[in-house]
């Protein structure tokens, strides 16, 4: 194999990559990332266990030179030098040179590095995914479908399945789902698609879904999702990202949500925000991060928090609006945070149907995201 490539194409290439790489693993192969040169250009793939990412750099994209393949063949490097020295390197141009024996050269101006290759027969091959059912959407809306909702994947690996994202498509209205049983985010977003395609319990890993995210365009260029039986696949510019999906039935969460409410307001989201991260400062400095919200006089809502070792804050916060019977609620800030920062929006309802149960966030004008959170037992 030899080649010369744009350092800069390839720098990118391998930090992209680099996400997938396997740090623990009895499989010494999956700490490397394989390099493949054809006449079409430069590809490099890089797996763990639940992920795995390849990067195509062609010949030339829009007039652009992005590499030049003068001997095809493959190789696998290891992740950790092999990104460092691509990296490092000085000039704008970058050969990379294997001979038979594995011996990989890599120059660049007046460096030369001279790194052992592993065999690229020994690297697993990522499996073809059937297309018949591709669903495309922006770049930008994924990756916002993910921020709005992957922080409330469950960290605890009690029960595996909530540990992920479940994505579903319904007549032509993909959902994403995530909860840790004490709060739930949901968001949902209207997509072209053909009238026949839908899938459902599609649960993919909140780790897989973090790395997706870094590799997606803020941009509207269109990103592929391909669904398989364990595994799928999302497509975007010259990047393939592979997930396993967990395995398992998500469960119904739509059962789990109030139809109705006995307390509702409307706040600016903001001050609202900034009113409970101003209450956390003491409640967090205990364990409980607990902080209350009670009804004043049907005009104004007071958020509290103690901790008795510290001291107590109090603050009085004017909502929009405020109607139904007189509340004392108590819950976790960070879940409430977490729900207000995800959410894009000037102004949000919030509905109560009582001091021990459920209640739900929605922004006033849509219902696209909702966010409900369980209360908190402090007497």
């Amino acid at each position: 194999m030899h080649i010369t490539v744009q350092r800069e194409k390839l720098s990118t290439a391998v930090s992209h990559v680099m996400k997938a790489v396997s740090t623990r693993t009895t499989m010494p192969i999956l700490t490397g990332i394989k390099v493949k040169a054809d006449e079409e250009g430069l590809t490099l793939t890089a797996s763990d266990s639940d992920i795995s990412i390849e990067v195509h750099i062609p010949v030339e994209e829009a007039d652009e030179w992005g590499v030049t393949v003068h001997q095809p063949g493959s190789v696998v490097l290891t992740a950790r030098i092999f990104g460092e020295i691509v990296r490092k390197l000085p000039h704008e141009e970058i050969q990379l040179e294997a001979d038979e024996r594995l011996m990989v050269t890599i120059r660049s101006g007046q460096s030369e590095f001279t790194i052992n290759g592993m065999n690229a027969d020994e690297f697993p091959q990522l499996m073809q995914l059937e297309e018949e059912k591709v669903l495309s959407i922006p770049s930008d809306l994924l990756k916002t479908l993910i921020k709005q909702t992957v922080f409330a994947v469950s960290t605890s690996e009690m029960r595996p399945i909530l540990t992920g994202i479940m994505w579903s498509l319904e007549q032509g209205q993909l959902t994403f789902v995530s909860t840790d049983s004490h709060r739930l985010a949901s968001r949902k977003a209207a997509v072209e698609c053909s009238p026949d395609l839908h899938f459902h319990n599609v649960v993919v890993p909140g780790k897989s879904c973090n790395e997706l995210v870094k590799i997606l365009d803020d941009n509207q260029d269109p990103v592929d999702i391909v669904v398989g039986d364990n595994q799928i696949m999302v497509r975007a510019n010259h990047i393939l990202f592979y997930s396993r999906l967990l395995e398992g039935a998500y469960p119904d969460t739509s059962r789990i949500i109030p139809q109705g409410s006995k307390t509702e307001l409307v706040v600016n989201s903001k001050d609202f925000l900034h009113s409970i991260e101003r209450a956390s400062l003491l409640s967090r400095e205990g364990k409980s991060n607990v902080v209350r919200l009670s009804t004043m006089d049907g005009e104004s809502i007071e958020i509290s928090s103690n901790a008795p070792e510290i001291g107590k804050v109090v603050e009085l916060v004017r909502p929009q609006s405020l109607s139904g019977e007189e509340l004392k609620i108590s819950f976790n800030a960070k879940y409430m945070i977490d729900a207000l920062r995800s959410m894009e929006n000037a102004e949000i309802k919030v509905s109560f149907t009582g001091s021990m149960s459920p209640f739900v966030l929605k922004p006033t004008e849509h219902d696209w995201i909702l966010h409900l959170i369980l209360p908190v037992r402090t007497y």
